[in-house]
């Protein structure tokens, strides 16, 4: 049974830092393309970084507003999906998914709610 486990999340000042942690089970991560999402009140659910299965290179994909601040990896030995976020700001606030795609391209879908971990709450505030 896939299962998708995200933890890291807090409350933190502008500018500072998490890392938030997908855990997977049922599943290796190195073997399907990985995402992690937003959600935040009166907005659209958002993808913010994907990384591709290795086979397919591991390529990367993100959202302008995150580059250079944000950074997506893998740890294939824990089957963990990271995401490092650097100088945050008040508009990253949100509730933060991962999910696993049907196959290792990032351009593909997912599908069902088991592809789909509960989230965890990162509040960027004073």
């Amino acid at each position: 049974q896939v299962q998708l486990v995200e933890s890291g999340g807090g409350l933190v000042q502008p500018g500072g830092s998490l890392r938030l942690s997908c855990a997977a089970s049922g599943f290796s991560s190195e073997d399907y393309a990985v995402g992690w999402f937003r959600e935040a009140p009166g907005k659209e659910r958002e993808g913010i970084s994907c990384i591709g299965s290795s086979d397919s290179g591991s390529v990367i994909r993100q959202t302008n507003s995150v580059k250079g601040r944000f950074t997506i990896s893998r740890d294939n030995a824990k089957n963990t999906v990271y995401l490092q976020m650097n100088n945050l700001r008040p508009e990253d606030t949100g509730n933060y998914l991962c999910a696993k795609y049907e196959g290792g391209d990032c351009t593909g879908r997912i599908r069902g709610r088991g592809s789909w971990g509960q989230g965890t709450q990162v509040t960027v505030s004073f």
